[in-house]
């Protein structure tokens, strides 16, 4: 049985051939079954060629020495009268009689899966990703577009209806397809239609004057006069589809046109088609015009005599060729063939197979040209080659277009059928509810996320030293941030450090100067100059913190500023206890100065100090600070700080410097109602209270402060520290109160 889709209007004419071992080539049997009647109207005679063709193959093989040496090849024809149950019931009852019966030239024709995924790829090549699809209603139409459907949905295109019908549906049916194209907003329309029911959507599509649609067809329709016929109102302009390749047999045409020998077999075949290709009766009736039987084929101008078809014509000549040479192997001809071999079916099927199949699916290899209908001037149509689909190529390289020679719908450019615009990039798809996956709204990528291709369905997040530019197509290196010497802060709180231990060398040196003078000498100056040289220490341990953080730097700003504040704070350590122990000696009987002399003075800052020194040992030890990359602080740049490694190294440290200052503190404030001459205790009281007071309100700070606020805060700690740390040194009260201190001493 040979199927419509493949050989346009074989359907209604089913070839069965029947090989008849005969040993002379001189019977060719030309017997007509016992259906109903051919009838020669429209595309009939077309149909009437297949059966010409197969005739002439049969002719070329039943002449041939070489093919089928002693046998003969004979056929039936059945006529399904344009009706698929009667063909089906022609073929079984030839396949159910005693005659072995042979596949017909279906074997030569590729199969429809290919012109499906053909038709598919020549959608998406342009484009086209919101369809619309008309189908007849029968196997055809069914499962081309079932397959159709499939390999769409693997492209990414979406159909936005799928209609079937044929041509005897009622009026209303066709009226609810005008419809449903008007109201569409895909402006492509795909058809696996029957070239019979497409006439007849086409006459309802120009009644309601539907214009402006890409149609994109099957080889049923895309070259077929009849339907070039119809379309008066220009509704198929610009159509684009698929057809079999051009073929030439060489003499087909000249033994179409010479059908003669048929009369001479006083078959009834040949009166019916004379009659209807010349309009004319053998027995004429009520003054109808006389067929002679020997009118002139050449002034006739219709589907028999045009010979567009001619490869379809190919493919029947091919299809018979394809059944002799199975014959020829099964038969194991040489010079002659063994006419005792029992034939059944299957064999030639599968000999068949071996010749002419190239899949596993047994289909040959599919080539189709790419038809574009473009209108002439004179009003016409003519079928343009526009480019070639061949299935045996690598799916990429499959489809080949020529789009610069091809004409578009209403002679507009190629034109969009989409249901959404693309996703730019910076953006991704979000499918709306309820629809198909080619309808979506386009979401900008959240921050630290991009798309740099079009209708992406995902946003790739960036790396972790990277950041989402403003339009989110692209990562971009995050900013650092790291208090540096040539912002404002850093050269602000530079040049703070830089006059701070200015001033305190300038203080150093006037000690200095005036070492020997009783006021310096009394006033113990070598915890002074040891305090003056830890004061522009810890100044200059400020500097650690500006500039970009490094390993170094990190150990030795923490480690730096724990060692100097705690020499400091051991400096004015010992002098409370000197404060209080210069009371203590004032008393009668008081011996305690020997116990807390200079020396002693010397080891207890030497002490405190050095357990500073040995906990930070241990923390660098143990777990030392590093330069580290805060990103979770901000997400959009980079902190580089110093991470603290240990915590209880840190908070050690901290602590430690908290512990002599609170003792400081305590010590002073026991001191703070001696006498007058001994008001030193009163400033160091106050400035061990300022200097809590700015410890306290540093930490928290400090642990809230974001990237480089973070080290400007130490900073400042560190320089209020150092400023109020001994106010009391700046007043001439001081001055004052150190010159009594020393004549009582001297008196005393």
């Amino acid at each position: 049985m040979v199927r419509h889709s493949d050989c346009r209007g074989l359907a209604l004419l089913y070839l069965l051939m029947k090989a008849s071992l005969l040993h002379s080539k001189d019977n060719i049997c030309f017997r007509r079954g016992d259906q109903r009647s051919f009838s020669f109207f429209g595309d009939e005679m077309s149909n009437f060629q297949f059966a010409q063709a197969m005739l002439f193959a049969i002719a070329e093989i039943n002449n041939s020495s070489d093919l089928l040496p002693g046998v003969s090849l004979g056929y039936r024809m059945y006529d399904s009268c344009g009706f698929p149950p009667h063909g089906v019931a022609g073929a079984l009852a030839l396949a159910n009689g005693n005659e072995a019966t042979f596949v017909s030239s279906e074997t030569t024709i590729p199969s429809d899966l290919y012109q499906s995924r053909a038709v598919a790829q020549l959608v998406r090549h342009f484009g086209w990703t919101w369809v619309g699809a008309i189908r007849t209603n029968d196997d055809y139409g069914n499962n081309g577009m079932a397959t159709f459907t499939e390999t769409a949905n693997q492209l990414g295109i979406c159909l936005e209806y799928s209609v079937p019908f044929i041509s005897t549906d009622s009026p209303e049916k066709l009226l609810s397809i005008v419809n449903i194209i008007k109201q569409s907003t895909s402006k492509v329309i795909v058809t696996f239609v029957q070239p019979r029911d497409f006439i007849t959507l086409i006459t309802a599509l120009s009644e309601h004057n539907v214009t402006g649609y890409q149609w994109v067809g099957t080889e049923a329709w895309i070259v077929d006069s009849e339907i070039v016929a119809m379309n008066k109102h220009h509704i198929l302009d610009g159509a684009i589809g698929v057809s079999i390749p051009e073929a030439h047999v060489r003499g087909i045409e000249e033994f179409m046109m010479d059908v003669k020998p048929l009369n001479s077999s006083g078959n009834q075949l040949f009166t019916e088609f004379w009659e209807a290709l010349f309009s004319c009766e053998f027995n004429s009736k009520n003054n109808q015009k006389r067929c002679t039987g020997t009118e002139d084929l050449s002034d006739v101008k219709n589907s028999f005599t045009d010979m567009s078809l001619m490869p379809i014509l190919n493919n029947v000549y091919k299809g018979v060729y394809a059944v002799a040479h199975a014959l020829h192997k099964i038969l194991k001809c040489n010079k002659t063939c063994d006419t005792n071999v029992t034939l059944d079916p299957s064999m030639v099927r599968m000999v068949t197979s071996v010749i002419v199949y190239f899949n596993e699916n047994g289909d040959p290899v599919a080539k189709y040209e790419i038809i574009n209908w473009q209108p002439t001037a004179q009003g016409t149509v003519e079928f343009v080659t526009v480019g070639l689909y061949d299935a045996s190529l690598p799916v990429d390289k499959q489809l080949t277009l020529q789009n610069a020679s091809l004409f578009w719908a209403q002679n507009s450019n190629q034109g969009t059928s989409i249901c959404s615009k693309p996703c730019l990039p910076g953006t991704r798809k979000v499918l709306q509810k309820g629809k198909p996956v080619c309808c979506y709204d386009c979401t900008p990528c959240a921050e630290g996320e991009i798309s740099n291709t079009t209708d992406s369905i995902t946003c790739i997040q960036c790396p972790p030293d990277f950041w989402s530019n403003a339009q989110r197509v692209a990562c971009v290196q995050k900013e650092t941030e790291f208090l540096s010497y040539e912002e404002i802060m850093g050269a602000l709180l530079t040049a703070a450090s830089l006059f701070g231990t200015c001033m305190t060398c300038v203080v150093a040196w006037i000690f200095l100067k005036y070492r020997k003078t009783p006021i310096v000498r009394a006033n113990n100056s070598e915890l002074s100059f040891l305090l003056l040289f830890s004061l522009s220490l810890c100044f200059l341990c400020s500097l650690t913190f500006i500039g970009r953080p490094s390993e170094w730097s990190c150990m030795l700003r923490h480690t730096a500023f724990g060692i100097t504040f705690v020499l400091c704070i051991s400096c004015v350590l010992g002098k409370t206890i000197v404060v209080l122990m210069a009371f203590r000696a004032t008393l009668p009987g008081s011996n305690v100065m020997k116990w807390f002399g200079p020396l002693q003075q010397r080891l207890s800052v030497v002490a405190f100090t050095l357990i500073q020194v040995l906990i930070c040992v241990l923390w660098l030890t143990i777990s030392p600070p590093f330069p580290f990359k805060n990103m979770k602080q901000f997400t959009y740049k980079i902190i580089m700080e110093c991470a603290m490694g240990s915590a209880i190294g840190f908070w050690a440290v901290l602590g430690y410097i908290g512990l002599l200052a609170v003792l400081c503190f305590v010590l002073a404030f026991l001191a703070r109602k001696l006498p007058d001459n001994f008001n030193e205790a009163k400033f160091i009281t106050f400035s061990m209270l300022i200097f809590c007071a700015v410890w306290v309100t540093f930490i928290p700070a400090y642990v809230s402060s974001p990237g480089k606020f973070s080290v400007a805060v130490e900073i400042f700690a560190i320089l209020c520290y150092i400023i109020l740390l001994k106010p009391e040194k700046n007043s001439k009260k001081y001055l004052m109160m150190q010159i009594n201190t020393f004549s009582f001493h001297m008196h005393g």
